[in-house]
């Protein structure tokens, strides 16, 4: 069963990204991400209304929100900033970057995820995992070198560094999760919509004293339908993540390579919309990435 939400999780955050790419084009960076975030609170947000006013419709299935202390409130919206600082560096990496370069280096998370289940939760690396992080390894190499053909210098490329960063706080994030929901014990829900909840008061402020004092210096905002989706698509794409990890034996790195999976769907889809070029060479590296993500998948099962 929490494979299976894995995969519908790997589904919805393929959906996500392209959404969000869509979103960028030509537009500003924070106005997108306090909408987008909006909107996902709007999703989840009738849950906790009917839990306070009706517990008893909710209160026996996945959707009712239970009161949270105050501790367990600073201990969610901790996810909060780590999540917001992931998306402020991704999203104006994904601006800048074409989608068939920054999708793929963040498949290669399932490789960090790895190391710091081992690290944090004692997660034992056998062979076959060990395969599929160094093919991951020669695969990002080989997408540095299509990055160049690009004019994009890995080493010195500002938008490649938040790229980096950014799935560095993601995956803070996937680890935090871990803890959230396994070992804490949060309900998914409850944590999904208290983070989503301090995420819109980050963006709310960051866009009130960084972005609307210089609007006009800056690329304008541009509305689009697609904004929304980026909400809804994460929203059913966490809930099917946090529910798995709330499943008895599940596994961190099998559901870190599952969401990574995405990029197939991303990849395929993204750089044709969005005319990209390289896509036949960054084909071949991305079947690298893709073959060490399951490498990691299948040595987890063992």
């Amino acid at each position: 069963m929490w494979i299976t939400l894995g995969i519908l999780s790997s589904l919805f955050l393929g959906l996500y990204d392209l959404s969000k790419k869509h979103s960028l084009q030509n537009n500003a960076v924070l106005p997108v991400l306090f909408l987008s975030t909006l909107s996902g609170l709007a999703a989840v947000l009738p849950f906790l209304f009917i839990s306070r006013a009706a517990p008893g419709i909710l209160e026996d299935t996945i959707f009712y929100v239970a009161p949270l202390s105050l501790k367990s409130h600073l201990i969610i919206g901790a996810k909060s900033f780590i999540v917001a600082g992931s998306w402020v560096f991704g999203y104006y990496a994904l601006k800048h970057l074409p989608i068939s370069i920054v999708a793929p280096i963040r498949a290669t998370s399932p490789f960090w995820v790895l190391i710091g289940a081992v690290l944090i939760f004692g997660e034992s690396p056998n062979l076959i995992q060990l395969s599929g992080v160094i093919i991951i390894i020669v695969s990002f190499y080989c997408f540095s070198v299509l990055g160049r053909l690009e004019g994009i210098h890995f080493e010195k490329n500002r938008w490649i560094i938040f790229t980096l960063i950014a799935m560095g706080l993601g995956i803070c994030s996937g680890l935090y999760d871990k803890f959230l929901i396994s070992r804490a014990g949060y309900a998914p829900i409850a944590v999904q919509l208290w983070f989503t909840f301090y995420m819109v008061l980050i963006f709310g402020l960051m866009n009130i004293f960084l972005w609307y004092p210089s609007r006009k210096q800056t690329t304008p905002f541009r509305w689009s339908i697609s904004i929304v989706l980026i909400g809804v698509f994460l929203i059913l794409a966490d809930f099917a993540y946090f529910t798995s990890l709330s499943i008895e034996g599940s596994l961190l790195t099998i559901l870190a390579a599952l969401r990574r999976a995405s990029v197939l769907f991303v990849f395929t889809i993204g750089a044709v919309i969005f005319k990209e070029v390289n896509k036949g060479k960054k084909a071949y590296a991305l079947i690298g990435v893709v073959a060490g993500v399951m490498l990691i998948l299948f040595g987890s099962q063992g």
